[in-house]
């Protein structure tokens, strides 16, 4: 018999989209369940520079857009400050680069309401002491970075306490079932066990990224178009500068370096694409990317480059951008489906990472107003607490902690963030979207784990081992997650293979390979 669960309101996607409505509407007293097909940020929200944009990439030629980044961007400063790290960031032009874009810089963030000094080189310089030789204009603008994975478990995690408002990963969306015009059940299939669910509830909406054009079709509607514009970016394995350094030029590949917490993030690439599922950094955008970024800081040439990943930019379909990502609209687009004969589907697309809560408040207005709650948003002025075990992704928390404990018992099971068995454990027992066999990419997700100069080379046996002494993993269970994740880790470092990281690759290979023989574990091998 396929089990039903109840709930107010479906929401689908677990990006920082999906889990700011959630949070949204639990502060409206309204009680939802978030479900994504695999986990939080499993999509563009985690395949990002993690900029707080303050504008100024968009304000030469996306004026709305970039008022639209400044303000909301202001707000999370106040509001959610634990998931921000306000460095400042510079644009920079070049030689090379137009003159007459450079000058009338200025004057596009005023419209866009966007502050913006201009700095003489000598200034850029010592602020950032890295910038090429090269540089004949600077600016700086309030960039910041954010810390993505900590904002959607932040969400979720106040969500629950607001109202008991849940999270199930791994919940694969099969259709829908429609009668008079209104959707009754989401067919869902637990990709764990394949057990079917249906899920009732009154609203059902579709955060769903990039996959969303897809699933507004199944419940059929034809009014979603995107366009998938894949960015691909690299990770230094120090952080090179103290701000954002962006390129003082219209957008193009490898114009932006973002320090994110001990590395720094340079991209990204913009390249359309036919599927979402199917992607992966190549060596080409590697070279192209690092190329253009060593102009505006030439010590990019010399930095070792950890890893390589993308992400795909779910835009909406504009004149002109089916062939160019660049050039379609960062802007979002909220749609009732009424037209289409739909009373409670909503689907949001498009957007950015900065304009998420906004775009959580338009449409949880939608969907409250639906149900008949009249009780405003409330994003905008109450923070976002800091909840209990989901900082364990804060860079060097772990290390603190560990020291101020001085506990010679707690083992440190990954060196590069010093990460402890202790921290492990409080992620199985309570962070959002805890299993009872969790996988070591959900715990890294949730974590520091793996995210170091060796990728998980030590960190992912650690673990394993430690997991399997705990009793949580049992037969080959372990193996299996931990090859999982090796390769993850592998599609990632393949790219940046040269210098100082192939050394670093032979280490893991005979870890993984001699010590284990990950490579000799197969399916056959999967326990019954």
């Amino acid at each position: 018999m396929i089990r039903t669960v109840e709930t107010q309101v479906l929401i689908i996607g677990a990006g920082v989209t999906g889990t700011g409505i959630m949070r949204d509407l639990a502060l409206r007293g309204i009680k939802c369940l978030l479900i994504d097909r695999q986990d939080l940020n499993a999509g563009a929200s985690g395949g990002n520079h993690g900029l707080l944009h303050s504008g100024g990439r968009y304000a030469s030629s996306d004026t709305e857009t970039a008022a639209e980044c400044r303000h909301e961007s202001d707000l999370l400063k106040r509001l959610a400050p634990q998931c921000i790290d306000d460095c400042g960031g510079m644009f920079v032009a070049v030689d090379g680069d137009d003159p007459e874009f450079a000058e009338n810089f200025p004057e596009a963030c005023a419209k866009a309401g966007i502050e913006c000094e201009s700095l003489s080189i000598a200034e850029a310089k010592s602020r950032e002491p890295q910038l090429s030789d090269k540089v004949f204009a600077a600016y700086a603008i309030p960039d910041a970075t954010v810390d993505p994975f900590r904002l959607t478990l932040e969400n979720v995690n106040h969500s629950m306490q607001l109202n008991g408002s849940s999270f199930m990963p791994h919940m694969q969306l099969t259709g829908f079932e429609v009668a008079q015009g209104m959707i009754k059940y989401a067919n869902v299939l637990d990709t764990r066990n394949n057990e079917s669910i249906r899920i009732a509830a009154e609203q059902f909406v579709n955060a769903a990224g990039c996959w969303a054009m897809n699933i507004a079709q199944m419940a059929g509607c034809d009014d979603v178009s995107l366009v998938y514009s894949k960015g691909t970016l690299i990770v230094s394995n120090t952080r090179i500068t103290s701000g954002v350094v962006n390129r003082l030029r219209p957008p193009g590949d490898g114009d932006i370096l973002v320090p994110g917490g001990t590395v720094s993030l340079l991209g990204t690439s913009s390249l359309t694409i036919d599927d979402p599922d199917n992607i992966h950094p190549s060596i080409d955008e590697v070279d192209r990317i690092l190329s253009e970024g060593e102009a505006m800081l030439p010590v990019l040439g010399s930095s070792r480059f950890i890893r390589a990943f993308c992400g795909v930019r779910p835009l909406i379909r504009s004149a002109g951008s089916a062939s160019d990502g660049r050039k379609a609209s960062r802007g979002f687009s909220l749609f009732d489906h009424e037209d289409q004969g739909l009373g409670n589907f909503v689907t949001i697309a498009g957007g950015k990472l900065t304009t998420f809560r906004l775009m959580a408040e338009k449409t949880g207005d939608l969907v409250a107003a639906r149900l008949g709650n009249d009780k405003g948003c409330q994003t905008a002025t109450v923070p976002l607490p800091s909840g209990g075990v989901v900082h364990w992704s804060e860079p060097g928390l772990a290390a603190r902690n560990w020291c101020k404990k001085a506990d010679p018992s707690d083992l440190i099971l990954c060196e590069c963030e010093m990460v402890p068995q202790s921290s492990v454990d409080e992620i199985l027992l309570q962070a959002p979207g805890a299993e009872d066999h969790m996988s070591l990419k959900a715990i890294a997700l949730r974590s520091r784990i793996g995210k170091g100069a060796c990728q998980g080379a030590f960190c992912s046996m650690r673990v394993t081992s430690y997991l399997y002494d705990r009793g949580v993993y049992e037969d080959n269970e372990g193996m299996l997650m931990m090859r999982d994740f090796v390769n993850e880790r592998f599609k990632g470092i393949r790219p940046v293979l040269w210098d100082r990281q192939i050394p670093q690759m032979e280490l893991a290979e005979t870890l993984h390979c001699g010590m284990t023989g990950l490579d000799l574990v197969n399916k056959k091998d999967e326990p019954s």
